[in-house]
């Protein structure tokens, strides 16, 4: 059962100026996210990109959309996730029938004191999964994505604090079309990146055979690190350096997507009707700093924006009638981009902790 936190945590107060982080020692930040990724590797077989993508969301404050087909996992990634990093985990089945006071909260009144108490829904966690997002309507959708972007809830005038850090994991099923709401464009924009899952292969599923047969205990990962020494990363995140042709390159991205000509992709503009906001842009950058940081360097490169461009992009483009009759995908168009718009090469520094003897 959830409390409400107390009076003084239940009026909104003006932002504070974050602290600022400690100097990185990017040696000790490589062997933390080492023993992470040992945790998660412990209990999920494959799946390497999404829990990279995963951290990279959390390092950003981010939020993250999954799409697959059932059983590929993300369930467990999400609460795997979060037993490692020392964070509370809900999850929440999206059905027709949801209504809002169902996920945030609702006023309950008591005869006994003739008074309304607050009962806060389950958004009160650290990580929150909600499962196949498309199933609930409209209004549901927009309560979450109130959340997710306020990091809020207001309950009969009075305004609860989400705890932090606060990371939401969206996911919908992409083969089935009844009884589904589909997540308009503006409500997908919010999320930072969209990761597509595919099968395992043969030997990945021999493995998980073996992990998650009867005859053999399930793996249980251990806690890595505290909530504290998360946030403390977030911030570490924050302060990796961005040149100035890593940013360039991440605007010409995104300029792409709205003037390909300039990129002489010309053709791509009879086949995306919407380019990218400057969300996009901004979640680039982020998201380079959080994943050159995962990779044990101070510094981004134009590799790490290459990296991310199809799960920042491909749920942000709006393609036309002419793309569907081509059966041409937001990947493709994406990966032909990355290929025309050019980056120019930032020098490797002696500080990449992975490289050290």
């Amino acid at each position: 059962m959830f409390q409400p936190p107390s009076d003084d945590d239940t009026v909104a107060r003006p932002a504070t100026t974050p602290a600022t982080a400690a100097p990185m020692d990017d040696l000790k930040t490589a062997e933390t996210f080492e023993q992470i990724f040992f945790e998660l590797r412990k209990v999920m077989v494959g799946q390497t990109r999404l829990l990279e993508r995963l951290l990279v969301g959390v390092l950003c404050r981010g939020h993250c959309l999954l799409e697959s087909v059932p059983g590929l996992a993300k369930t467990l990634a999400a609460e795997t996730l979060a037993k490692v990093v020392g964070g509370s985990f809900a999850r929440i089945q999206f059905t027709p029938d949801l209504l809002p006071s169902d996920i945030v909260g609702t006023r309950i009144y008591r005869g006994s004191t003739e008074t309304f108490d607050v009962e806060l829904g389950p958004v009160f966690v650290n990580f929150l999964l909600t499962d196949e997002i498309n199933r609930a309507p409209a209004k549901v959708q927009s309560a979450l994505l109130e959340v997710m972007a306020e990091q809020q809830v207001t309950i009969g005038g009075v305004t609860h604090r989400v705890p932090a850090p606060f990371f939401v994991v969206a996911t919908q099923n992409p083969i089935e079309s009844e009884g589904v709401y589909n997540l308009p464009d503006a409500q997908r924009d919010r999320f930072m990146m969209k990761i597509v899952l595919d099968h395992p292969t043969a030997d990945e599923e021999l493995t998980i055979l073996d992990r998650m047969g009867v005859t053999t205990a399930v793996p249980i990962p251990e806690q890595v690190i505290s909530l504290e020494q998360l946030v403390e990363l977030q911030r570490r995140a924050d302060a990796v350096f961005v040149d100035r042709s890593v940013a360039q390159y991440a605007v010409d991205l995104v300029q792409c997507t709205r003037d390909p000509g300039r990129f002489n992709v010309g053709d791509l503009g009879e086949i995306v009707g919407l380019g990218a906001s400057p969300r996009a842009t901004i979640n680039l950058v982020r998201g380079a700093r959080a994943l050159a940081m995962l990779r044990g360097r101070t510094y981004a490169t134009p590799q790490d924006v290459f990296d991310l461009a199809p799960e920042i992009l491909r749920h942000r483009l709006l393609l036309t009638y002419d793309a569907l009759a081509q059966d041409v995908t937001t990947d493709d168009v994406i990966n032909r981009m990355l290929a025309a718009v050019p980056a120019h090469w930032v020098s490797p520094k002696p500080n990449d902790a992975f490289s050290r003897s």
